[in-house]
């Protein structure tokens, strides 16, 4: 880990102002338009579906940001289901308290567990709300599995986990995600196709920050100090009893020290 001099020019952590609207380029985004169902079932309706790559790296999958200025895009993925539909009120607080900057990527069914939180967060202009899918399952065309999870098998079902909760992040917050990261963070890269076709990027990380909150506190601190200009972090909010919280409240004072800021994923350009 090699870290340089702040610049006096980047925002301290005592700044009321968020990080990101001081360190964000001038880089915008075009608005993401809303996909119909059928129409994009039909532009598939031809195409060959055998896929050649699977996992989490993969042609058209983005990692980090594409710039060599000193920020970061921490990402917390909310997962939901029987083991997955917590809440770490400690991690959101602490990002709020100290005006930390942070891209959740959600699933619907936390979503669906989480309604009046979930449109709290989206209110919270700290936070910007992207697609962690509808079934939190891998994404393929042809039923590929990660971590004992069985993933899409069709096109039909990868159409189905992009849209229903892409749709359902639009109806509660009247704003479309630009982003989507499958349950598992995998993929083939016809799937990745199809999410780009729905007109969102895949986005998944460069830097694994708690493994699945699997990580103890000390864990999660080592791994946010690997980042690098441009890094993205993949973290949990939605297992408040693992180490994710303690990790990130570590990390932070040490990489802003270093000069580092904390960014939105849609403030940069991406790349593989």
């Amino acid at each position: 880990m090699v870290f340089t001099p702040a610049s006096p020019n980047l925002v301290s952590k005592d700044s009321p102002l968020r990080e990101s609207a001081r360190t964000a380029p001038e880089f915008t985004r075009d608005p993401v338009q809303a996909v119909d169902r059928e129409t994009l079932l039909a532009e598939l309706s031809d195409w060959d579906m055998e896929a050649g790559e699977w996992g989490e790296r993969v042609t058209g999958v983005k990692n980090r940001h594409d710039t060599e200025e000193k920020v970061i895009a921490l990402t917390f993925d909310a997962c939901g289901g029987p083991l997955g539909n917590g809440i770490d009120e400690e991690l959101i607080s602490f990002l709020q308290e100290n005006k930390i900057p942070a891209t959740l990527f959600v699933n619907f069914r936390w979503i669906d567990e989480h309604e009046e939180r979930f449109i709290d967060l989206a209110d919270d202009p700290l936070f910007t709300i992207e697609n962690h899918g509808t079934a939190h399952l891998p994404l393929s065309v042809q039923g590929n599995s990660a971590w004992g999870i069985n993933g899409t098998s069709s096109p039909e079902e990868a159409v189905d986990e992009i849209l229903v909760n892409q749709e359902h992040i639009a109806a509660l917050t009247g704003n479309t995600p630009a982003f989507f990261r499958s349950g598992t963070a995998h993929y083939d890269e016809k799937a990745v196709e199809i999410v780009q076709m729905a007109g969102l990027e895949a986005v998944n990380f460069d830097i694994l920050g708690d493994a699945g909150a699997t990580y103890s506190a000390g864990q999660v601190e080592a791994a946010l100090l690997e980042s690098r200009p441009g890094s993205i972090a993949l973290l949990h909010m939605n297992q408040p009893s693992s180490g994710t919280a303690e990790g990130v409240k570590r990390a932070v004072p040490a990489l802003r020290e270093a000069g580092f800021t904390f960014v939105h994923v849609g403030d940069y350009p991406l790349t593989e």
